[in-house]
């Protein structure tokens, strides 16, 4: 067969050498150990939560090490392709603090752009580079036409497995197929000529080597060595519309664009042959892959289950909805990708979740189990740490979209708002109130008098009229120029007016003694002036709401 007459035939239009390509994306200049990582989603729907994963340590592996983080949109499948997918993924993966070096982002009109020099960065519009390396197999014999009709193919590509299994014929319905491949390798250059004269449309299929009883070996960065059977399945490489599979593109893709690491989900594993059999082809460097865990949820019946599209949590926009903020989600992710993130955290409250130094030998080759109650205590305490000024910032972008009402409240005065953001921040152990946005509303109505209402009652069998009687003595004495503990010296004054006890020392020691202590008193104020029992530091709270607002809640508690 005469390779360099086939290739002339297939692709007469093609002028360009794999040289020239080489010579249009040179080889990156970055320091030692940096390393080139990708994000390269298909934009079929949303992002999933899943997607978050392989993300998050692209980007830190090449921001780590100095390198460069890009973003590829792998859209050769037009028929799932989603309108407007590529976009709202760029959208949603800035919200969540993920911005890449270089690739498609979105232009000033909102449309998908590129930015970088080894672009495009949409598959669909490569098509000219892959038939270079596509004109170059057929050239070396390692890859030919098949002109199959579509249906034909079809047929080979949708073997019904439920009927192998059903007849337990394994063997005679792979050596079928065998054979038809074969058959399909068996073709003359007049035939080839012929098809085209009549303008048939050809796949074309990379001509395998393998033998399907021996083993490629790979280590994984995540796995270690791994042992798989050798391809020697003729896989296509170009449909039939001329564009490539994933396969075909992803090798070129990540050569031309100087990957170093590819960063993915377990369920390519079965491929991991076909690329490692393409980059041989193709004579490229491989590059070093790692592939993640599968995403895992306990069922009702406490079986695990790989996390589906259709589950609460599985859409990434879910969690803006749901309260979540950006951080929360981020570091919660890296304690399932980063056995001690947890610890590093600990140590290092104030510091930004990207100090923290990812480590590939940290990440687990089992599955992680997504677990909302973690990702609740991860939200809790990175809303704690945030300052009054962020978490109102934050809160008001929340409730602009999901409760109108608080955020007409929180921006009629913002200085008032942060004022109540304030209390308790600060320090090695600041208040934890909040795990979603959700739950402002909840704890800071008190502080509008529109919102406010009476939510806690007092203990049964509380005696009114010592309430009544701390109320009007406190009323006597508040004085709004004291400081907290000329404040709580008079509150402890009239605690031991009515027979409780001051000092909770000698109340602990013989409760009998009191008819209660300073803590009750403090009760009957905290539940007048705020409505519940639980509540920020109540002197704060009553400098916050002033004396005015403060007696009128005082007057309207006795009734």
């Amino acid at each position: 067969m005469d390779y360099q007459k086939l290739a002339d035939l297939l692709f007469p239009d093609v002028t360009e050498t794999p040289a020239d390509l080489e010579a249009r994306f040179p080889a990156r200049q970055l320091p030692e150990g940096a390393k080139v990582t990708r994000f390269a989603p298909s934009p079929t729907g949303f992002v999933h939560f899943g997607g978050l994963f392989p993300v998050l340590v692209g980007e830190r592996l090449a921001h780590q090490s100095g390198g460069v983080f890009y973003l590829r949109i792998e859209d050769t499948d037009a028929r799932r392709e989603v309108p407007g997918a590529a976009e709202s993924l760029i959208t949603t993966l800035e919200k969540y603090g993920i911005h890449f070096d270089e690739g498609a982002i979105l232009g000033s009109d909102g449309k998908v752009t590129d930015t970088g020099i080894y672009g495009p960065y949409k598959q669909s519009v490569r098509g000219s580079i892959y038939h270079v390396y596509a004109k170059q197999l057929v050239r070396d014999g390692l890859a030919y036409p098949c002109f199959s009709t579509d249906e034909e193919l079809e047929e080979l590509a949708n073997t019904d497995k439920k009927a192998e299994i059903k007849n337990m014929d394994w063997e005679n319905q792979a050596a079928a197929r065998k054979q038809a491949m074969l058959a399909q390798r068996d073709f003359t250059m007049e035939q080839v000529e012929a098809e085209l004269a009549a303008g048939h449309a050809f796949v074309l299929r990379i001509l395998a080597d393998g033998d399907g009883e021996k083993k490629v070996v790979n280590t994984d960065l995540i796995r270690g060595k791994i042992e798989m059977p050798v391809n020697d399945e003729d896989f296509v490489l170009l449909k039939s519309d001329g564009i490539p599979t994933y396969h075909f593109a992803h090798a070129v893709d990540d050569h031309l664009m100087g990957t170093t690491h590819v960063i993915r989900g377990e369920e390519w594993l079965p491929s991991l042959p076909k690329h490692l059999q393409l980059f041989n082809y193709l004579h490229f460097r491989l590059p070093k892959y790692m592939h993640i865990s599968q995403i895992m949820r306990l069922d009702e019946n406490g079986n695990k289950k790989k996390l589906s599209k259709r589950d609460m949590g599985a859409n990434l926009n879910d969690y803006a909805r749901m309260g979540y903020c950006a951080d929360a989600v981020v570091e919660y992710v890296l304690t399932l990708l980063n056995s001690n993130y947890e610890e590093w955290r600990t140590a290092n409250p104030a510091l930004p979740y990207t100090d923290f130094p990812f480590n590939i030998k940290k990440m687990s080759s089992s599955g992680c189990l997504f677990d909302f109650n973690k990702l609740n205590d991860v939200s809790k305490n990175v809303l704690s740490r945030m300052s009054a000024d962020r978490i109102y910032d934050e809160t008001c972008v929340w409730a602009e979209d999901n409760d109108p009402e608080l955020y007409a409240h929180l921006t009629a005065d913002p200085d008032y708002a942060k004022s109540i953001f304030a209390i308790g921040r600060g320090g090695k152990k600041p208040r934890k109130d909040f795990t979603v946005f959700g739950d402002v509303k909840p704890y800071l109505d008190f502080f509008y008098d529109d919102l406010f209402t009476v939510k806690d009652a007092l203990p049964e069998g509380t005696d009114m009229a010592d309430v009544a009687a701390a109320i009007a003595a406190f009323k006597d004495t508040y004085n709004e120029a004291d400081d907290t503990n000329a404040w709580f010296d008079k509150v402890k004054a009239i605690a031991e007016s009515l027979g409780y006890a001051a000092d909770m020392k000698a109340y602990k020691a013989d409760p009998a003694a009191f008819k209660g202590s300073v803590a009750d008193i403090s009760a009957f104020l905290r539940l007048a002036v705020t409505g519940r029992q639980n509540a920020p530091d109540l002197y704060t709270v009553m400098h916050l709401l002033g004396r005015e607002r403060t007696f009128a809640r005082l007057d309207s508690f006795l009734g």
